[in-house]
C-alpha cells in the first residue's frame, strides 16, 4: 500500500525541520502582535467560489469537493446543489480566515484583527517540486486597516522571518492591480491590445481573455509572455486613490528599510486581490521561485457577508519553503539527543530501572530504556547510538547498594550515585538544578 499521489510522508528526521520554521513562524508572529487562529480542515464549497473566485485556477480545477454517498445520488437526480451545499477540502487560507472573522463577528472587537495560521491545503494539481495535492501553508492576515504601512508591516514580516531562517538573496516585487474604480477601466485596454494577438495565448488564457483578463499577464506560457511583452501596465492607470496607497507602500518599505523593485506584472492567482500585490522571489529552486505572496483584499470581508472591511495578508508554502533551505545550504537544528539511557541486567533490575526512568522523565530529562532485553554489550552499543550523553548501569551488585554506576559516554568515565540521587545529580551535570 502507497500514499496518494501528491502527498508527502513527515518522518521524523523531516519533522525536525518542520518544528523549527513552524516555531519561527510563531516567535516571528508573535513578536509583530499577531495572534494564531485555526480554521476546519474544509468549509461550504460557496465560499472558495465567492472569496477566490470562480475564473481562478483553483476553482475551475483545482479544488477538493467532498461529497456523502447519500448526497451523491441526490446530486445526480438533481436534488443538491453542490456548488452551495457541498464542502470542499480547503485549498488556501485566506478565505477560510475572512469567514471565520465574519461569522464570530471579530470585527465588533479593538481594531485591526492581526491573525496568523499554520495549516494543511489541498489541491488537485500536477504534483512537482514544492508543489503538492496536499500541502501546508503560514500565513498572516490584518483586517481592517487600509493603511499602506500595514501592507509593508505584512511584507517585514516575511522578510524578517526569511532572514531568521537564514534564506540571503530574496528579491521583493511590488505591484498595484487597482481596484474595482480602475481596473475595469484597464481591463478594456488590455483586452483592446489582446484583442489582435488572441490566437497567441494559450487556451486557458483565451478564456481569461472574457473572464479575466488581468491573470493573463501572470501566465509563465512563452507565448504568452510574448504576447503580453508591450502591454499597457495597470500601474500607469490607477486611480488617484489606489496611486496614492501605492506611493505610500513605497515610502513605508524605505522606511522599513526595505529594498523592493516594481514589477507590473505580478497580479496574483487570486480573484480578491485590490492594490497592493506582491512577491518575494528566490531563484535557488529552479522555475517555482516564488517562496511568498501576498497582498490586500479590500472587498474579500464583504463578498463572504461582512461589513465593508479592507484586509491585507500573505501566505507561503512549507514545503517549497524547506526546499529553498535546503538548496541555500541553511542549516536545521540537530534532533535532540537522549540525554540518559538505562542498561539494565535481570527482572528486578529492571523493574527497579522503570522507578529511575520515570523520577528522570518527572525532572524534564530526555531518557529511555531497553525495550528489547538485550545483553550487556548490545545495550550499550544501542546507548552510543542514541549518543545519551550518560548511560546507568543497574545489575545485582547495584541493587544491592542501592547505586547506580554512571557512565560519561563522551569521557568514558563512570561513578557510583545513590538510587534517589540520580535525578539532581544528572541535571547538576547538564547545567541545572530541581
Amino acid at each position: 500500500m502507497n500514499k496518494p499521489k501528491g502527498t508527502m510522508d513527515q518522518l521524523p528526521r523531516e519533522v525536525i525541520k518542520w518544528r523549527h520554521v513552524e516555531e519561527k513562524f510563531r516567535e516571528i508572529c508573535h513578536r509583530y502582535g499577531f495572534d494564531e487562529i485555526r480554521t476546519p480542515t474544509f468549509e461550504f464549497t460557496s465560499l472558495f467560489k465567492r472569496g477566490v473566485g470562480e475564473t481562478t485556477d483553483i476553482v475551475q480545477k483545482e479544488m477538493f469537493t467532498v461529497i456523502s454517498d447519500a448526497n451523491l445520488r441526490k446530486y445526480h437526480e438533481g436534488k443538491f446543489d453542490l456548488d452551495k451545499r457541498g464542502f470542499t477540502l480547503k485549498p488556501e487560507g485566506t478565505a477560510p480566515v475572512v469567514r471565520s472573522f465574519v461569522e464570530n463577528k471579530l470585527y465588533a472587537d479593538a481594531q485591526p484583527t492581526k491573525l496568523f495560521y499554520i495549516t494543511p491545503c489541498f489541491r488537485n494539481e500536477n504534483p512537482q517540486a514544492g508543489r503538492l495535492r496536499e500541502f501546508h501553508q503560514v500565513g498572516i492576515e490584518t483586517l481592517s486597516a487600509m493603511n499602506p504601512a500595514t501592507d509593508a508591516e505584512i511584507i517585514a514580516l516575511a522578510k524578517n522571518y526569511f532572514e531568521e531562517l537564514g534564506l540571503r538573496d530574496l528579491t521583493i516585487k511590488i505591484n498595484s492591480v487597482g481596484c474595482k474604480s480602475c481596473r475595469p477601466v484597464y481591463h478594456e485596454k488590455l483586452k483592446t491590445f489582446l484583442e489582435p494577438r488572441l490566437d497567441q495565448l494559450c487556451e486557458t488564457c483565451q478564456g481569461r481573455f472574457h473572464t479575466n483578463p488581468l491573470r493573463i499577464l501572470d501566465c509563465k506560457v512563452p507565448t504568452c509572455q510574448a504576447a503580453v511583452k508591450d502591454a499597457p501596465r495597470l500601474i500607469d492607470h490607477l486611480c488617484e486613490d489606489c496611486q496614492t496607497h501605492f506611493s505610500g507602500l513605497k515610502d513605508a518599505l524605505d522606511a522599513f528599510g526595505i529594498p523592493f523593485v516594481v514589477d507590473s506584472r505580478i497580479v496574483r492567482g487570486l480573484d480578491y486581490y485590490t492594490k497592493t500585490a506582491f512577491e518575494i522571489i528566490s531563484e535557488n529552486i529552479g522555475a517555482q521561485a516564488t517562496v511568498c505572496g501576498g497582498g490586500r483584499y479590500d472587498g474579500l470581508v464583504e463578498e463572504v457577508g461582512g461589513p465593508e472591511t479592507p484586509g491585507v495578508g500573505f501566505g507561503l508554502g512549507i514545503e517549497r519553503l524547506i526546499l529553498t533551505l535546503e538548496a541555500e545550504g541553511v542549516a536545521f537544528p540537530d534532533p535532540e539527543p537522549t540525554q540518559v539511557f538505562i542498561v539494565v541486567l535481570g527482572e528486578a533490575a529492571k523493574l527497579t530501572g522503570l522507578g529511575i526512568l520515570k523520577a528522570l522523565r518527572d525532572a524534564g530529562i530526555k531518557s529511555d530504556f531497553d525495550h528489547l532485553e538485550r545483553s550487556l554489550k548490545a545495550q550499550m552499543r544501542y546507548a552510543d547510538k542514541l549518543s545519551a550523553a550518560y548511560t546507568l548501569i543497574l545489575g545485582e551488585e547495584e541493587l544491592k547498594s542501592r547505586e547506580v554506576t554512571v557512565k560519561h559516554m563522551a569521557s568514558s568515565t563512570q561513578e557510583s550515585v545513590k538510587i534517589d540521587e540520580i535525578p539532581d545529580y544528572i541535571l547538576a551535570h547538564l547545567g541545572g538544578r530541581r
